[in-house]
């Protein structure tokens, strides 16, 4: 069987719009994390996001997509756009049967709709958009990428949180060993409207603290929650012998390895799954715990499920076995655009061979058993790397990528 490669990656995120600039950004240690100006928070206990300040949807879309998508949409639609130049693939590359796209959503079009909803109920139904019907939608990604790039393929439209956009990879992984010959595939996510603020703290996980440098602090003993962020990451997943035949400029690294887990129900006494998602994707890839360089974290940011993630990894690996880094510590947690991004993160620590550090982390106890790379990226061999990502109600996924063998 053919390898499955990455041949195209971006990301829109806090650190940067394109893979370069949020690579030089997370290298540097520059947060994209500050507070949130889309709306008056100051009645809100939590005031921080990662938050994108600086994308003009004019400047990367054509005027008539504007008026019928969300922020997030137009993130995804731009970012695919980059992915695909990257990977040197135009409308005449491959045939469109032969290109599918899957991507996550957790949050759908919040901005979009609650403007809608605005207008509804301040002045009537002849006032919402006729864009309302889809535009909100959690499939809507998948589907404007799909018009837009002529990639009429197998595609898919998953809804799930942090460990959504490693399943999305995951799943076209599958998708191009079933025989579709390439797949953009990953996730993007924003909320950052006065319901959709609201909804994200509703669950109670995210971070009071005002200050950007300690609000979020994966693994650390001051840790006290996450901070939210938006975007995601794009990535183009391809047979590796169709790349080759169409001469791919790049490849950045090989899907080695997936699975995905959920754990039992609150109160049962069986363990928690992120270790068996893990176990299973290094099984699918054919590697042993030894062969792992480094392990890009879920990094919650709260003291009982960073504790659960610690216990996972040193039940694999042992003690401080495997460098551990958290580089989403500088966008916050971008939902299910965090594992997407992530993986491009990983890839660029294979191709540059260096290990981002956790900004802002510094006192990671003991018992947790951790290499935490802080303060400084690390130069280091990568070859393979382990991305790991956890949603709310017990999802777990563990995807494994591999530098490229040709």
């Amino acid at each position: 069987m053919s390898a499955t490669v990455i041949t195209g990656i971006a990301v829109a995120a806090p650190t940067g719009l394109g893979s370069d600039q949020h690579w030089k950004s997370v290298l540097d240690g520059e947060s994209g994390i500050g507070e949130l100006t889309r709306f008056d928070t100051s009645g809100y206990a939590s005031r921080l996001a990662g938050q994108i300040t600086d994308f003009d949807a004019k400047e990367h879309l054509p005027s008539r997509l504007l008026p019928q998508t969300d922020v997030s949409t137009r993130y995804a639609l731009a970012a695919a756009d980059w992915a695909l130049a990257d990977a040197a693939v135009g409308p005449d590359t491959l045939a469109d049967y032969s290109m599918g796209v899957v991507t996550s959503s957790s949050l759908g079009g919040f901005d979009f709709t609650h403007r809608e909803f605005r207008k509804l109920w301040s002045k009537g139904p002849e006032f919402v958009s006729v864009y309302e019907s889809f535009a909100w939608f959690y499939a809507v990604n998948t589907g404007q990428i799909s018009i837009r790039n002529g990639m009429r393929g197998p595609s898919a439209a998953l809804v799930a949180e942090q460990a959504g956009g490693l399943d999305a990879l995951g799943h076209a992984r599958r998708t191009v060993r079933n025989g579709t010959e390439l797949v953009l595939a990953g996730g993007v996510d924003s909320a950052f409207d006065p319901w959709g603020w609201a909804s994200q703290l509703a669950g109670g996980r995210v971070s009071t603290e005002d200050d950007p440098a300690t609000a979020y602090l994966p693994f650390d003993r001051r840790a006290s929650g996450y901070v939210p962020g938006e975007g995601g990451g794009i990535l183009i997943v391809e047979d590796a012998d169709s790349a080759a035949r169409r001469g791919a400029p790049q490849i950045y690294g090989e899907i080695a390895g997936y699975a995905s887990t959920f754990d039992p129900r609150p109160g049962s006494d069986r363990p928690p799954t992120l270790r068996r998602a893990t176990e299973l994707a290094l099984a699918d890839a054919g590697l042993r715990p030894d062969d792992i360089d480094v392990v890009f974290a879920d990094a919650a940011g709260l003291p009982e499920l960073d504790r659960a993630e610690a216990q996972a990894i040193t039940g694999i690996f042992g003690p401080k076995a495997v460098p551990v880094t958290a580089p989403k510590a500088l966008t916050g947690r971008l939902y299910a655009g965090g594992g997407p991004v992530d993986v491009v993160t990983a890839l660029l620590s294979i191709r540059d061979q260096v290990v981002p550090a956790t900004a802002h982390t510094t006192d990671v106890p003991e018992e947790y058993g951790l290499d935490v790379v802080r303060h400084e990226a690390r130069s280091v061999p990568v070859k393979a790397v382990l991305i790991l990502g956890r949603g709310r109600w017990g999802f777990n996924s563990a995807l494994v990528v591999t530098a490229p063998t040709h």
